[in-house]
């Protein structure tokens, strides 16, 4: 089901969360630090939030790690952020597993190095049966790119239907076909715009936007992020009087 077919739960606490994670530049340009350091930091955050997820009840969270527009930044930068992610790949799944947490990839792994797309798949095999969280981070993935993939995966399987197709069935060729469609939507950094994530997913998230750089984003701005969700009329299309009679 999707959230134009049909009327998904409402609950207090997001079933989902997904997240663009934005501000480690400047954040450490404020500090007159490299950006390296806003990205290490950031890191940081990323254990705070998913910590706190699952202490929450969240059940999904996914996090917009590296766009495929990224690519377009300074080598240096995109170096960095490549090592960066091998780097949690190999020192933080043990801890991720340890603490119930399942942890996938979507986006393009055509890109990323042999090493980078094996260590992809280990992680996400030994973290399989994971049920406490499931964790996923998309790197290399646009919005734009997902919804093409799923329609270019659903011609190379029923051509003879091509169009002809059904909205769950695209929805099911997606790269979180799986998962249902986020809950919640959190920008950090001030910017109030999408930047090709999760486009189709997001057609009835409640989304929120806060100033404060991902950094500095902890449990208590989870919270409060949270706090507004809880306080959203979520009506699906329907009205106001019908959602107090349903109640």
């Amino acid at each position: 089901m999707t959230s134009t077919t049909g009327i998904p739960e409402v609950r207090p606490i997001p079933r989902h969360i997904a997240i663009i994670m934005d501000g480690n530049g400047r954040w450490a340009k404020l500090r007159g630090l490299p950006r390296a350091e806003g990205h290490r930091q950031g890191v940081e955050a990323v254990r705070r939030v998913v910590r706190h997820c699952a202490e929450l009840g969240v059940e999904h969270l996914t996090l917009f790690a590296f766009s495929s527009e990224n690519w377009r930044r300074p080598a240096e930068e995109v170096g960095f952020l490549m090592g960066l992610f091998r780097m949690m790949l190999q020192r933080e799944v043990t801890r991720m597993h340890r603490n119930g947490v399942r942890l996938t990839v979507i986006g393009d792994r055509g890109r990323f190095d042999a090493e980078l797309q094996s260590l992809i798949a280990k992680a996400e095999a030994r973290t399989a049966g994971n049920t406490k969280i499931c964790l996923n981070i998309a790197a290399n993935y646009g919005g734009r790119w997902d919804i093409v993939q799923a329609m270019n995966r659903l011609t190379r399987a029923h051509p003879e239907r091509a169009g002809c197709y059904t909205e769950l069935e695209l929805q099911a060729e997606l790269a979180l076909g799986w998962a249902p469609e986020p809950d919640l939507f959190i920008r950090t950094g001030g910017e109030q715009r999408l930047s090709n994530f999760l486009l189709w997913q997001l057609a009835y998230t409640e989304l929120y936007f806060t100033d404060t750089l991902w950094p500095d984003f902890r449990e208590e701005a989870l919270d409060e992020a949270v706090r507004s969700y809880q306080c959203r009329e979520r009506r699906f299309g329907r009205t106001s009087e019908q959602l107090a009679v349903s109640s």
